[in-house]
């Protein structure tokens, strides 16, 4: 990066080494300063004050070029890489008179080619020619349509309750399946999005040809919720496949928008609940790859089958692990050779990294990094992918050579980076985050010594706000082999001589990272709400937590909470060290997995924790779905031991402080089931909880009924721990 006036005020953006704060071990950085204004957050501000995060700048690549577009003025800017004056393409004033709209905003836009955008507005799609300014075609959305997706051919399919349906560009709509009896659902996601599934529908690469997932519910069982806004209240059944029970059946049908004919892929390799994930065409749309993973989890095969027979061709590869295969990414086939692809995954080097494969299996490992890696783009010669490998709180981008294996690192700074390869693979969009620096989006060239143009940077949005001091740094795991990061977050006003009460944020499981060298190290603003009234704040990822390889992910298999605790008391120790901790006003707070772990700690280690606050907590993994509950903790059969050692029902008896439990009443992710089943529990034991029912609240608690749960979480410390 050459240094430009520009490079050198984000070097001095860049993160400020800081002395350890009191004994505040191992601090990587901090904000260094307090924020120069006087404002006090407000509970509306903290829950919906979204104009207090970064401001960000939507930038996208025009198809086929290396034209970055974006909107500024009520206007759709190009600008070229490597120039310095954007150019107007299309005003708003053009596109209302092309569609008949009456738009105040340039609306969000999808380029479908070189020339060609979408828009949707009021109902209708519309396609839009911005070379010649002309409307291509305008249709209206079908009612009640949902899972609306496009392919290449001017071809729209989309679900209707459960059924899947799709629909030419004049609006004509046709029939994919017909199902009356709603325990078949097709076209939607399965297996409770699960193994990195998104959607249920899945169009050949020309557009001609439509693979869906169908899954037969008939012998799931049904979880009651209960909706009160009926004159008399009506329970509304959902299908929940708990953990060792039975679960759904999957197939993946394929379409024949041709011949309106369907067939059914052939897959039978692990009976009737395995799972079908990371569905994959190939370049010429002749066959489907499909990974097929055991009811166990812990078996997956690559499977190649035809698409227009739906016969089984071959295994390509196959994974297994004691503990879990854990598939996630379809395959990416190499524009240069398309008899190639690249295959992710964490079961062969300990790391999620990148193998180049063909049909008959692995060739050879590309990514050869102990660190988790993510494909992010290619070119005739390169891969391009971000990795942790340069810490775990950060992602970088690098460019692998794919025959010579010389590998080129094109960010530098110290930060959290998310990037956006063109479709040439000759620049990139960096936009970018640490401790100290709100955002700033570079665009910079893939070159071996790149250039590199700022685009934006984004004011500090609480810059008239008094902050207190945040620090990032890492301790140890519980078992000596990790370093374990983590952010705290002193008082305003902050006087080291004063004892302060303390408040542990926590998740804590799978597929979560808290902590990163982004804005603020990734605070959360209530976090920060608490600070300014007086607390200190502490997060902390622990084993578990993604990013960190397969060791240190599946070090919880079998025993959810037991290895996560032992790591979140070495982040207690510390604190429990420091001068300004109060140690007998140590509370914690955590939703979902946070709020099994925050009854968790405040059970088996009561002489710590003086309050806690659990929200949609798990309390027995076997009322969990099959899927996420069976990979972590194995079938209830097999791991009863864990299941009982990790069970919270039988941890009633051991609570001594302040808990209370909030829940959404149709909680259709952690059901209801558990909180109430602890409560029951505590009664029985005669042990005093509190509780606080959302109703018509579905697992995560939004909008205004957001800002009366986290007062209410608020209030509590302020009640029973300042």
């Amino acid at each position: 990066m050459k240094k430009t006036v520009m490079s050198i005020i984000i070097a001095g953006l860049s993160l400020t080494l800081s002395a350890q704060p009191n004994g505040v071990k191992d601090v990587i950085a901090s904000t260094t300063t307090n924020q120069k204004g006087d404002k006090i957050l407000t509970m509306e501000e903290t829950i919906l004050g979204y104009s207090l995060s970064p401001s960000n700048k939507s930038y996208k690549w025009r198809p086929s070029t290396s034209l970055l577009t974006f909107i500024e003025s009520k206007s759709m800017m190009s600008l070229e890489a490597g120039k310095t004056k954007p150019q107007q393409i299309i005003s708003l004033e053009e596109l209302n008179q092309i569609s008949n709209l009456n738009l105040k905003l340039f609306p969000s836009y999808t380029w479908l080619s070189k020339n060609a955008i979408s828009i949707t507005s009021g109902g209708n799609y519309y396609n839009i020619n911005i070379a010649d300014k002309s409307l291509v075609y305008k249709f209206k959305i079908p009612s009640k349509a949902s899972n609306f997706t496009s392919s290449t051919a001017d071809k729209f399919a989309y679900t209707k309750d459960n059924n899947l349906y799709y629909c030419n560009n004049q609006g004509e709509e046709f029939a994919v399946t017909n199902d009356t009896d709603k325990n078949f659902v097709s076209g939607q996601a399965v297996s409770r999005s699960e193994f990195g599934i998104s959607g249920g529908i899945f169009w050949s690469n020309n557009g001609t040809t439509l693979a869906y997932y169908r899954k037969d519910e008939s012998k799931v069982s049904n979880f009651p919720l209960l909706n009160i806004n009926s004159r008399e209240g009506e329970l509304v059944n959902i299908k929940y496949p708990m953990a060792g029970m039975k679960s759904e059946y999957v197939q993946l049908g394929v379409y024949n928008l041709a011949t309106g004919k369907n067939i059914f892929l052939k897959v039978d390799d692990f009976g009737r609940e395995q799972y079908l994930t990371n569905i994959t065409w190939s370049p010429n749309n002749d066959f489907i790859y499909v990974q097929v993973l055991n009811r166990d989890q812990k078996n997956m095969r690559l499977n190649k089958y035809n698409a227009t027979t739906g016969k089984f061709v071959k295994t390509i590869l196959e994974e297994s692990h004691p503990q879990y295969v854990e598939p996630l990414d379809g395959l990416i086939f190499l524009g240069s050779d398309t008899s190639k692809f690249i295959y992710r995954t964490d079961n062969r080097d300990g790391y999620r990294n990148l193998y180049l494969c063909d049909d008959n299996g692995i060739i050879k490992r590309l990514t050869n990094t102990s660190a988790d890696v993510k494909y992010i783009g290619q070119d005739k010669k390169s891969i391009y992918y971000t990795s942790a490998e340069i810490s775990p709180i950060e992602t970088h981008l690098f460019k692998q050579d794919l025959k010579s294996g010389k590998k080129t690192q094109l960010t530098t700074t110290a930060a959290w980076h998310s990037v956006m390869l063109s479709p040439k693979a000759d620049y990139f969009v960096d936009n970018f985050s640490n401790i100290t620096t709100p955002r700033i989006i570079e665009l910079t060239s893939t070159k071996e010594t790149p250039t590199s143009k700022v685009l934006y940077t984004a004011p500090n949005p609480v810059k008239d706000y008094k902050y207190g001091e945040t620090y990032l740094g890492s301790i140890k795991s519980a078992d000596g082999k990790h370093d374990n990061y983590y952010r705290l977050t002193t008082p305003i006003d902050f006087d080291a001589t004063k004892k302060y009460p303390t408040i542990i944020y926590v998740y804590g499981g799978p597929h979560s990272q808290l902590v990163k060298n982004s804005w603020l190290a990734s605070q959360g603003r209530w976090e920060m709400y608490m600070a300014q009234r007086g607390y200190v704040v502490y997060v902390q990822d622990n084993r578990g937590t993604t990013n960190r390889g397969a060791d240190f992910e599946k070090a919880i298999h079998g025993q959810c909470g037991q290895n996560e605790m032992e790591d979140q008391m070495e982040g207690v120790k510390m604190l429990q060290s420091l001068s300004f901790v109060d140690t007998n006003r140590i509370g914690v707070h955590g939703w979902s997995y946070g709020g099994f772990m925050t009854i968790s700690l405040m059970t088996n280690y009561p002489e710590v924790f003086k309050v806690g606050v659990s929200g949609g907590p798990v309390i027995d993994w076997k009322w969990y779905e099959a899927m996420y509950g069976e990979r972590y903790m194995d079938s209830p059969t097999r791991n009863s031991e864990g299941y009982t050692k990790t069970s919270l029902i039988s941890k009633a008896k051991d609570l001594e402080g302040r808990l209370l439990i909030c829940q959404g009443a149709i909680d259709d992710v952690v059901l209801w089931q558990h909180s109430l089943s602890f409560i029951r529990s505590c009664v029985v034991e005669g042990k005093q909880v509190d509780y606080f029912p959302y109703p018509m609240a579905k697992h995560n608690v939004l909008g205004k009924d957001r800002i009366h749960l986290m007062d209410k979480v608020s209030l509590y410390f302020e009640d029973f721990l300042k």
